[in-house]
């Protein structure tokens, strides 16, 4: 049998264009054995010394001046990349990425973030012949997705297809799959086991993420929750943010029962298994993975712009709650402590029936892609 190259291409502006890759990347393995993928950060791959300065940049410009962001994010809300960003994208990418693409000889090129999107599509403008599909990995629609080069769009909901299409592209070309999680979130493994691996107990559990980057700066809910150590157990799950581990491991008010904290894992899907309630940054990636947990979901601090957007979203189908006091969050702990585990087997039961999005959708349709274009081969006349 002829084996399938695809090429997943990400960025590294948050862990969760990545992580939907990589996710896709099992998805297509473990639906055919004839596939063979490759996930690149184009970026970082490419420009190795430049690309963590311009990821610091922005990660800094995330986490000090969080209405800056939304304010780019908002001004370029309806457009696609300007002539000028896409001119500069060409210079910096252009000559190493069609090296990568005839070297790869990839089938399709699947891209989890728009900047590589721009780059494949300017590309085939100039004449690559590769089947691209974009994964959107929020439940928003930005208009720096979009381009007349891409062949299909996985989408999150209908609503981001009815945002496509307002924006003039077809219905034939976007599909509603859900955000692709990892095989490991649709699992459900023993709790005692996980508990064990974890030292935790079995008790009402609240998990507190603030994405890979461990954006947790909300220390009043912080404080408020260490407070109800004795009769609930917080997993406070750091990412890479070593600075805030360190001082919290070494506040006394941290340093109690019941209390654990937790840098990088690739086991989130283990921990939410055995968590009751998550509070978390709203990325689509998480809201995602809570989903196909059935997991209750609190969100703080959302980024301005497509956080915001994904609170939207999961608020007004009763899938989350936004912490607009702490008085949402007593509430919640108070449900725990009070009415455990009724309310959260309920509360699962209704997120899972929402989830009906089966896990293997995205790649399927990836497949699909394959089959109706009949790519022979990523052939490229000369530019």
């Amino acid at each position: 049998m002829e084996k399938k190259r695809i090429l997943l291409l990400s960025e590294g502006f948050g862990a969760g264009h990545t992580q939907a890759a990589y996710a896709l990347s099992s998805h297509l393995r473990k639906l055919s054995p004839s596939i063979q993928t490759k996930v690149l950060e184009l970026g970082s791959f490419l420009n190795p010394k430049v690309a963590p300065l311009i990821l610091n940049a922005y990660k800094k410009t995330v986490t000090n001046q969080p209405k800056l962001v939304g304010y780019m994010y908002k001004q370029q809300y309806k457009k696609p990349l300007n002539r000028l960003t896409t001119l500069a994208l060409h210079k910096l990418f252009y000559t190493h990425t069609r090296s990568v693409v005839r070297q790869l000889h990839p089938n399709a090129i699947v891209c989890t973030h728009p900047i590589p999107s721009a780059v494949i599509s300017r590309l085939k403008r100039l004449g690559t012949k590769v089947p691209l599909c974009n994964v959107l990995t929020d439940y928003d629609a930005h208009g720096t997705w979009i381009s007349p080069e891409v062949d299909l769009y996985l989408v999150s909901s209908d609503e981001v297809k009815s945002k496509l299409m307002h924006r003039g592209v077809s219905v034939d070309k976007i599909k509603v799959t859900g955000i692709p999680v990892h095989p490991n979130f649709w699992e459900h493994p023993g709790h005692d086991e996980v508990r064990t691996r974890f030292n935790l107990k079995n008790m009402p559990t609240v998990l507190v993420m603030g994405g890979g980057w461990g954006m947790l700066s909300d220390k009043v809910v912080h404080q408020l929750l260490a407070r109800w150590h004795e009769d609930i157990q917080i997993i406070f799950c750091l990412g890479r943010n070593d600075k805030i581990r360190i001082s919290m491991e070494q506040d006394p008010l941290f340093q109690q029962k019941n209390i654990h904290i937790i840098g990088y894992t690739n086991e989130v899907d283990k921990l939410m298994e055995v968590s009751d309630l998550l509070i978390t940054k709203p990325g689509g990636m998480t809201c995602s993975e809570g989903l196909a947990k059935g997991i209750p979901m609190l969100f703080h601090n959302p980024i301005p712009g497509q956080e915001e957007e994904n609170v939207h979203y999961f608020t007004a189908r009763g899938l989350g709650e936004r912490i607009t006091s702490l008085d949402v969050v007593v509430n919640w702990l108070n449900k725990l402590l009070h009415h455990y585990p009724d309310v959260v087997e309920k509360r699962k039961r209704h997120l899972l029936e929402i989830a009906k999005v089966h896990p293997m959708e995205s790649a399927q349709c990836i497949m699909n892609l394959l089959q109706d274009m009949h790519p022979s081969s990523s052939e490229e006349t000369p530019v």
